[in-house]
């Protein structure tokens, strides 16, 4: 009896020490990915001067100001942090390929791997757009507006935050082919259903341009909306792709 008793205990512990092996490779992981991103967030911290002139170069004729002694340095730690997360995303995806790796088997490795890849460098592609397309768009449609009426005096840190959520929300649209991917490997939606779907996607492209944009002007809007119908299109073509 008691053998039996030590046997089934032991047979308990096998199984689940894979599991606790991997709940503490992921807290390692976890563990140095957080180091990574402090490191960069301190290194973005000593030249976050540089940082904030390439922010300020899509605009070139306003003057910043700060409403408080402490604003700048709070939008200053504001980067700093935001810098450090960017940066380290390459070293995040690389803990996560290298967790997932050894559970994999060799037909997922060939769709995980592209996957993780192709979201992280269409992210990278859509700050770039958000860049040099979107703040550009938006923010020389404001100065027109209110040209030889007010001057354009504006708040660095109300300008760090439009920057911000027009940068992640376009970051974030560009993760449209990757779930549509997604969803057209797991079967729940096929290409040729979302082709079909084409009228509705122009619309729904429409409304999330108009919500994603902070800015309310119509040339901001229809860039993202274009944008996201171009990815859409792009993603069921490379569904098709896969599929077949």
């Amino acid at each position: 009896m008691n053998s039996d008793f030590k046997f089934k205990n032991n047979l308990d512990l096998t199984l689940e020490l894979p599991f606790s092996e991997h709940v503490e490779e992921l807290r390692q992981r976890s563990f140095q990915l957080f180091w990574v991103v402090i490191c960069l967030t301190c290194l973005a911290f000593i030249e976050v001067k540089f940082l904030v002139q390439i922010l300020e170069l899509p605009i070139s004729n306003v003057k910043f100001f700060q409403l408080s002694p402490g604003e700048y340095f709070l939008s200053t730690v504001k980067i700093s942090i935001c810098a450090g997360i960017l940066f380290g995303s390459p070293f995040a995806l690389s803990q996560i390929l290298l967790f997932l790796l050894p559970g994999l088997t060799k037909d997922e490795r060939k769709i995980v791997l592209p996957l993780l890849i192709g979201s992280l460098i269409l992210f990278c592609c859509g700050l770039l757009f958000s860049y040099y397309f979107l703040i550009p768009a938006a923010l020389t449609f404001f100065l027109n507006y209110s040209d030889d009426v007010i001057e354009p005096l504006w708040s660095f840190d109300q300008y760090f935050e439009f920057i911000l959520v027009l940068f992640y929300s376009t970051g974030l649209a560009f993760q449209i082919p990757i779930i549509q991917i997604v969803l057209g490997l797991l079967n729940i939606v096929s290409a040729k259903q979302m082709l079909n779907s084409w009228r509705y996607v122009i619309l729904g492209s429409t409304i999330i341009g108009a919500i994603l944009t902070p800015s309310t002007d119509p040339l901001t809007q229809l860039l993202l909306s274009g944008a996201i119908l171009i990815l859409y299109f792009s993603g069921v073509g490379l569904l098709f792709l896969i599929k077949n």
